[in-house]
Formats: C-alpha cells, sequence, structure tokens
C-alpha cells in the first residue's frame, strides 16, 4: 500500500506510520473484497469482529503474562508510568488495552470553558462541511444522512453546514473516550452496522465507511448553564474490525463511578465518557454552523505539503492528519 505520514502536533515532526496487522488487512480489502464478496462481507460482521479480536487478546497462548505484555508494550511505544494501574497488573494484552491513565497529570486541559478537547489519544483530520475542496472527502467519510441513521430527520439540520473533526484511534492508543465540551445530553442512540477497518487505506476502498459501521450518537446541548457555550455538539463513537463493543461509563472524578450515558445526564468536558473494548476505532465530533473555530496548526497540517496520505482527496490533493492527545484543545468558541 502507499505510504502514510502524520504530523506530532508537539514538534511538527512528519512520522511514517507503521500499521498493526497491515499485511492482513490490505489483503481483505484488495483481494477478498474484489474476488470474495461473501466472504468480505461475513468478515466484517459483528461474530466474524469479535472471534477476531478474542483471537488477538484473549486467545490463550498468545501474548500473555507481565512480562511478555511489557515487552509488547515497549515495542508498541506505551508509556506505562503514566497508568493508574502498576505494570504488573498487564497480564494480557486486552487489559493493556483497556488501561486508565492518570488523565489529570499526563494530559493537562486548557481551563478556558469556551475550549473543546480532543475526545482521545488519536490522529485527527479537522474542516468544515463547507469547503469544497474536502468534498470527497466528507463523501468518502460519512454523509449526514448515513451518519444519523434512523434519526436524520431530527438531528441533520442542526449539524448541515457545520464543522466537523474525525479522529483516528490505532491499536496502541489509550481507548476511554473523554468528553469534548461540558453540556447535558439531549438524545443518546446506537446505530447497528458493520466492523470495517480504521485503517486509511481500507477506509479509501468503501464508501461512507463510519456511516455504514456501528456507532453510537451522542448529542450534547453546550448552552445550559456550567456549559461551553458552542451549541449542540455530535459526538459519534464508531466501531471497527475487532472491536467487540462500546461502554458507556462516565464518571465525573476519575474513573470513580461509572454511570451509564443517557438524556438529561451532565457531561463535565475532559472527563471519561466511554471505553472502545480492544482494537482500533473512530470518533467523530459535529459542530453546528458559526459555533466554533478550529486551532490554526489542525487546519494548516491538514493542508501541509509534501506528507504523503492515504486519504487522498481527489484532483491530487490529500488530507494530512496531526496526532494529539486526549484533552488537548481543539478549538475554542467563535
Amino acid at each position: 500500500m502507499t505510504p502514510h505520514q502524520y504530523i506530532e502536533r508537539h514538534s511538527g515532526r512528519v512520522v511514517d506510520e507503521q500499521f498493526f496487522g497491515e499485511h492482513w488487512v490490505s489483503h481483505l480489502y484488495g483481494g477478498v473484497r474484489e474476488h470474495a464478496p461473501a466472504l468480505f462481507r461475513l468478515c466484517t460482521q459483528t461474530r466474524a469482529s469479535a472471534v477476531l479480536g478474542w483471537l488477538q487478546f484473549d486467545l490463550p497462548g498468545m501474548v500473555t503474562g507481565a512480562r511478555a505484555v511489557l515487552k509488547m508494550a515497549n515495542a508498541m511505544g506505551i508509556n506505562l508510568a503514566e497508568c493508574v494501574d502498576s505494570p504488573e497488573a498487564f497480564t494480557s494484552m486486552r487489559k493493556l488495552f483497556e488501561r486508565r491513565i492518570r488523565y489529570g497529570d499526563c494530559r493537562p486541559m486548557s481551563p478556558a470553558l469556551g475550549d473543546i478537547v480532543s475526545p482521545a489519544d488519536a490522529r485527527v483530520i479537522a474542516g468544515d462541511l463547507n469547503e469544497t475542496d474536502l468534498f470527497y472527502v466528507k463523501e468518502k467519510f460519512f454523509t449526514l444522512p448515513e451518519l444519523f441513521g434512523s434519526r436524520a430527520e431530527r438531528w441533520c439540520p442542526a449539524f448541515a453546514g457545520g464543522q466537523f473533526a474525525i479522529f483516528r484511534l490505532t491499536p496502541d492508543k489509550y481507548h476511554y473516550n473523554h468528553v469534548p465540551v461540558s453540556g447535558t445530553v439531549l438524545d443518546l442512540f446506537e446505530v447497528d452496522g458493520c466492523y470495517h477497518s480504521c485503517n486509511p487505506g481500507a477506509v479509501m476502498q468503501v464508501a461512507s465507511p463510519f456511516a455504514k459501521n456501528k456507532r453510537v450518537v451522542t448529542i450534547i446541548d453546550t448552552d445550559v448553564p456550567g456549559g461551553t457555550q458552542v451549541g449542540k455538539v455530535a459526538m459519534i463513537e464508531v466501531v471497527a474490525l475487532m472491536i467487540g463493543r462500546i461502554e458507556q461509563c462516565y464518571s465525573s472524578e476519575r474513573y470513580d463511578n461509572p454511570q451509564p450515558v443517557e438524556p438529561g445526564l451532565f457531561l463535565e468536558r475532559g472527563q471519561p465518557k466511554s471505553l472502545y473494548h480492544p482494537g482500533s476505532s473512530t470518533d467523530i465530533l459535529l459542530f453546528q454552523p458559526g459555533r466554533i473555530r478550529f486551532a490554526a496548526d489542525l487546519i494548516a497540517n491538514r493542508r501541509r505539503a509534501g506528507v504523503q496520505s492515504r486519504y487522498a482527496l481527489g484532483l491530487g490533493e490529500t488530507a494530512v492528519e496531526t496526532e494529539l492527545n486526549v484533552r488537548e484543545t481543539i478549538a475554542c468558541k467563535a
């Protein structure tokens, strides 16, 4: 496959990405998808994805025991020193991928109430749904009616012409999602679907994969007392290959007393909201028109020349991702 590069936010360095299971994903979205479509559909369904996840993270005889897992963590660049639990606690790959971190210490957050923060340790593309040069990206990644499923009629008008950010979590990342804004939950619903890979090469092979994958949609009203005051925000958590489920487990302090997310619940910016049970996955944020302004570096990086990206926009253009941390500022109130 074509090389894929991203930009580290703090250093500005261009990095070559090494993909987890690259050969297998390439084969699945190449030969299998083209020559055995029935098998391809089977591999991206719920049961097959769960089996693949079990084989990768839970199968006895795979990477088990604290010493072996620590060796794997070091190879993947995972910093166990930032974790809540000691290294000895990580006796399986599943425990490693579902790790908790001391986010108050190692993922500092802006105190400005009007700032919007990243929901995940991820690589992000941010943009405006009205930008013509992003037409290929938004049509390739998702369309609003597909994304909202059966509730499209209710929520599409609120976000039409607004702004979006797509966060790609890789398997080595911390897999808790945090709340990007403060506000009250207006709606939360699940849309059934498949389990396509979020590998950029695979994404370019399937039309609107994020609107085809299983996902959880949370609509947050920030124009409430104590809210971020940036209108309605849609947070969409999208499963991917080998993700078993998305657990809604909001905590207002550390990871204590987790509770389900439901309408009427007030969510505090920067707090843990949910957990992807392991694999790679994607978060999408949607904002109403004119309510937020993205950080200038994210927009500049997306257009940066000389960086190889698999996200093709058409006409020879690409969209470049920026790697950042959960709770980092991505935008502010307009």
